[in-house]
């Protein structure tokens, strides 16, 4: 079986940035909801350009990722940025989610997980969050398979407002949507996508 790090490690190293230097823009729409000085998880963080953003707003930033070619061009990101951020190898499947408890956790993009890995994931983002904290989760939904412009082609590992609400059941909402808009976010995600942002805050104080 070819390790995941090794089909990842492949798409990054071609040159330049595989989704662009900037932030997804769902980080930037919904900024409002972050608070400078706070904690912050970035989950399968990529070429680092959502940790490095979040740096940028003041966050304390921990971003982890399976690829080590993908986390040395973050690095390579943040150190032209001036920021610091606290980057680890490891796969999302098996990341220790007790280990430390943050104020927000992040995950953009990270669809390619079956369901039954997806839900073990979703269970350990909650537990990374502290009571009170801040969840921010956006993807793809189920039709951007026919669109083509971006993630995998399984539709299975697509989000819907109504599978996000049942894994984070307890949580206030404060924003979710499904929507249509045209994405440039470097080479891998161009063009007329179908979108889903979730924002949710943990009970608990």
């Amino acid at each position: 079986m070819t390790d995941p790090s090794d089909f990842w490690d492949k798409r990054f190293s071609q040159q330049g940035y595989l989704f662009g230097t900037k932030p997804a823009e769902f980080l930037t729409r919904h900024a409002e909801h972050l608070t400078p000085g706070n904690t912050v998880l970035s989950v399968a963080d990529g070429e680092g350009r959502n940790s490095v953003w979040l740096a940028t707003q003041g966050m304390a930033v921990t971003a982890m990722d399976g690829s080590a070619v993908a986390l040395d061009k973050a690095r390579v990101l943040a150190a032209e940025a001036g920021v610091k951020v606290g980057y680890h190898q490891g796969d999302v499947t098996k990341w220790d989610w007790d280990a430390t408890q943050y104020d927000a956790v992040v995950g953009v993009f990270f669809q390619f997980l079956a369901p039954q890995a997806r839900a073990a994931v979703f269970a350990g983002l909650d537990r990374a969050l502290k009571p009170g904290g801040l969840l921010m989760l956006h993807g793809y939904a189920p039709r951007q398979v026919e669109y083509g412009t971006g993630g995998p082609p399984n539709v299975e590992n697509m989000y819907d407002l109504a599978l996000l609400n049942a894994a984070f059941s307890g949580y206030d909402v404060l924003h979710q949507a499904d929507f249509d808009i045209d994405v440039q976010e470097g080479l891998a995600h161009s063009g007329r996508s179908a979108m889903i942002d979730f924002v949710a805050r943990k009970a608990g104080q």
